[in-house]
């Protein structure tokens, strides 16, 4: 195998060629198969290396990653069989498909704002030779911060072999060495925000492509006229998201597995404490309570803010302003997170909009500010999480100023897409980078913690106990294997 970077190629691919729609379990999802494969082609700008950061444009919410198998020609290929095609590819390796929905309209199916952004198509990070390949051994895996998101074996789920799609492009533009074709998604692609990170991973048997790592960060430039500006509908949004999946990762029937339900499994002193260990001290937000403490909440925030009363910016943001706005773009396992500077002097939300937030699916509400209707809002099934009550509408102190940006909320910075964990304690804001092994983590502390309240209700110091130490982890460990075996 051969490591790979942009210069490992030897030269800059004259094509990168990507298909539509090549997999049954993605045909399936989006509810069509097609006859044959088609095409759009990538600019060689939008080739990155494994590490690079894949960065959301400006004004976009909609950034979604596609794990691939890419193919790297090794021998120029020109009207050759469905037979011959294989024979034609080098190399393979993982690659990752980035593309801005909210900037899809603009493109007509060319793709070329969506997909051909700089960055927009990693790479690696090593080569597998195609002539040691068995294809069907070939399998494609991607990973969401650590949380499987896509797992296919292209010899079954591809309509459209490997070799089949290098011959039907070779009858009309000639495949040279170097030239990268993208071979489509499998069910499972969705959203990821700022703070995430991709990964995906090729093998074959034995061989690997490595993990082919792509954080996801935040554009640091300006996107202005002239030209398309971001866009996105609910019709964008679900296409994006995907019909199968809702944003907790959850299929579309409800079940709830994955990173949010088992997050909701944990408790938030638990977690303080991971954070702490890992040096976080700055994510737990301070003087919140719930309007329903039993029930525990994890959820990915979107955020509002709010500035102190102007009335004459209040008549401009009347109507559909940022916090209706807001709440209409909530996704299930979303939490909206209101920053309202710690001013309890005003409702920064009541029982209607906290219900539609609860009918969109959303798993939560913060603010760091007061709600109002407050024992209609306890009636629901929705936690609300808030510093105080008052029963004065927010245009008493308040304008919602703008969404989906950074926002300051109970004394910690929260960024969209960062992942809010609820219970009777209090909030926990994860960097959803860590959030994964953080939750192992916590499941490991708290299987500790049975065994050592157990000791303790028995009778037994807590002296080398609490924690655990050398003399007493090995009736832990044994207590575990016992625990696992029942």
């Amino acid at each position: 195998m051969i490591l790979l970077t942009m210069s490992a190629l030897e030269r800059v691919p004259g094509k990168i060629v990507a298909v539509h729609l090549s997999y049954r379990s993605r045909a399936a999802e989006r509810g069509r198969t097609p006859s044959w494969p088609s095409y759009f082609l990538k600019p060689s700008s939008t080739l990155a290396d494994s590490g690079a950061p894949v960065a959301r444009p400006p004004g976009c919410e909609l950034l979604a990653f596609e794990g691939e198998v890419a193919l790297v020609i090794g021998r120029r290929a020109r009207r050759v069989s469905r037979a011959d095609g294989w024979d034609h590819v080098g190399w393979i390796t993982a690659a990752n498909d980035f593309g801005v929905y909210d900037l899809r309209y603009a493109d007509r199916g060319a793709n070329v704002r969506s997909k051909g952004i700089d960055g927009f198509t990693p790479l690696g990070p090593r080569l597998i030779d195609a002539r040691t390949v068995d294809l069907a051994a070939v399998r494609l895996r991607t990973w969401v911060n650590g949380v499987p998101a896509q797992d296919a074996w292209p010899a079954a789920d591809l309509l459209f072999g490997f070799g089949e799609i290098v011959a039907d492009l070779s009858r009309l533009l000639t495949l040279e060495p170097g030239d990268v074709i993208l071979t489509g998604t499998p069910a499972g692609s969705t959203v990821v925000t700022p703070g995430d990170l991709v990964e995906v991973e090729v093998t074959a048997g034995e061989q690997s492509s490595g993990r082919l790592r792509s954080p996801i960060a935040e554009a640091d430039y300006p996107l202005g006229l002239p030209g398309a500006m971001p866009r996105a509908t609910d019709a964008e949004r679900a296409d994006a998201y995907g019909p199968a999946r809702d944003l907790a990762g959850a299929p579309a029937d409800g079940k709830p597995p994955g990173l949010l339900a088992g997050l909701r499994e944990v408790s938030t002193a638990t977690l303080a404490s991971l954070l702490r260990k890992r040096g976080l001290n700055g994510l737990t937000l301070d003087g919140l309570r719930s309007a329903r403490p039993g029930t525990r909440m994890a959820g990915y925030a979107r955020t509002v803010r709010y500035l102190p009363l102007r009335e004459d910016l209040m008549d401009r943001y009347a109507g559909l302003n940022a916090q209706k706005q807001a709440i209409e773009e909530l996704r299930p396992g979303e939490v909206l997170v209101i920053e309202a500077r710690g001013d309890s002097t005003a409702g920064t939300i009541g029982d209607i909009l906290a219900l539609r937030a609860q009918v969109r699916g959303a798993a939560g509400i913060i603010t760091d500010g007061a709600i109002r209707d407050s024992a209609a809002i306890a009636r629901l099934e929705i936690p609300a999480y808030h510093a105080a009550v008052h029963p004065a509408v927010l245009g008493r102190r308040h304008v919602p100023w703008e969404s989906q940006v950074a926002v300051a909320c109970a004394g910690v910075t929260i960024q969209p897409g960062d992942i809010v964990v609820g219970d009777a304690d209090g909030v926990v804001v994860l960097p959803p980078a860590l959030a994964a092994q953080l939750l192992a983590d916590a499941r490991e502390q708290e299987r500790q913690e049975e065994f050592i309240a157990g000791r303790v209700a028995q009778g037994e110091s807590v002296d080398g106990l609490y924690p655990l130490s050398d003399r007493t982890r090995p009736a832990y460990q044994a207590w575990a294997r016992d625990r696992e075996s029942q």
